[in-house]
């Protein structure tokens, strides 16, 4: 019977983990055999016969969100995702103040999903556009537990902490780059509050709200599954999409015209609503804001790692920018 943490760990996290398997052996029908930290708050759990995954809530309302959407999901039709489990347990898991769910292990495929692929960018469009047609029937049940995205307020209040992190950031960043990208992203939120009514008008679903590659995952069988719905909101599916696009750009080289090949992202490429939004730099202030928040800029790896997201496509990003200027007049 063994609690592994990740490497590089201090001996109390070992002592959580510890005390962590002792309180699920004695909570699973199964015998524990195995407890592996994946991420902050995410176990993956072997018993002699199954493997599980644990996943922490601070809050059972949240838990509770969480098992009955993704219980709604295969009810409607939607089974490429996970289900929570209750079988294997004996009653709710509850540990040092935090919910654990227990839910279904989908064994990985050999080859990770990623967006280096056209396919597999297509492949995770098309499952989100599956996941937004089965949302669009039951979001007016959800009405009253999730919050109505607005993606100007949430850029607007980005853009307000960035600029509020600039004595640490011009530490690392030149003026020049700086002020680009604060342009850009007034530019981009002008045009969006301008040609709001587009958002406003378009029929409104469930929003998955982080489409990274991690929270697609293809299993052994090669089916690609949507994950992680801690994120959810109910809005346009364009806020979707949006986020997407800017998460698969510099796989594109920042081309409009490779994004316009993609189903449905290329419809919104007559938008002008979409195409001042896809100027706005959300990935650079996430990763500045993330950053700055959690004092990383002490670690050179985390350092390198947002300077080559800033720095590397910079070029390529602002040649991005000015096609979309021309678009739009």
């Amino acid at each position: 019977m063994r609690a592994i943490n990740k490497p590089g760990k201090q001996k109390g996290d070992d002592d959580y983990l510890n005390r962590l398997l002792s309180y699920f052996q004695s909570q699973f029908h199964e015998k524990v055999i195995q407890l592996l930290m994946v991420r902050k708050s995410v176990f993956l759990l072997k018993t002699e016969n199954n493997t599980y995954i644990l996943k922490g809530y601070h809050s059972n309302n949240k838990l509770k969100l969480q098992e009955v959407f993704t219980a709604t999901l295969r009810k409607e039709g939607f089974l490429k995702t996970y289900q929570y489990l209750s079988g294997p347990i004996k009653e709710q898991l509850f540990f040092e103040g935090t919910y654990y769910g227990c839910i279904e292990y989908l064994p990985p495929h050999n080859t990770p999903f990623s967006y280096s692929t056209q396919r597999n960018r297509q492949e995770g469009l098309d499952l989100l556009k599956q996941f937004h047609q089965t949302t669009a029937s039951v979001e007016s049940r959800y009405r009253t537990l999730l919050s109505k995205s607005d993606l100007i307020a949430k850029w607007t209040e980005r853009l307000r902490v960035f600029s509020g992190n600039l004595p640490l950031i011009k530490y690392f960043l030149d003026d020049y780059m700086i002020s680009e990208l604060i342009v850009w992203a007034n530019w981009s939120l002008a045009g969006m509050i301008k040609h709001r009514r587009f958002y406003q008008k378009e029929p409104v679903v469930i929003l998955h709200g982080d489409v990274a590659h991690h929270n697609f995952l293809r299993d052994k069988k090669g089916q690609l599954n949507l994950i992680d719905f801690d994120l959810i909101s109910i809005g346009p599916p364009s806020f979707d999409y949006l986020q997407y696009a800017n998460r698969i750009l510099p796989n594109l080289d920042w081309s409009l015209g490779k994004l316009g090949s993609l189903k449905p992202i290329g419809k919104y490429l007559d938008e002008k609503a979409f195409l001042y939004a896809l100027a706005f730099p959300a990935d650079i202030f996430r990763e500045w804001n993330r950053l700055i928040r959690e004092k990383g800029y002490n670690d050179q790896a985390k350092i390198r790692m947002v300077m080559d997201l800033t720095v590397d496509q910079f070029h390529l990003r602002k040649k991005f920018i000015s096609q979309l200027q021309e678009k739009v007049k």
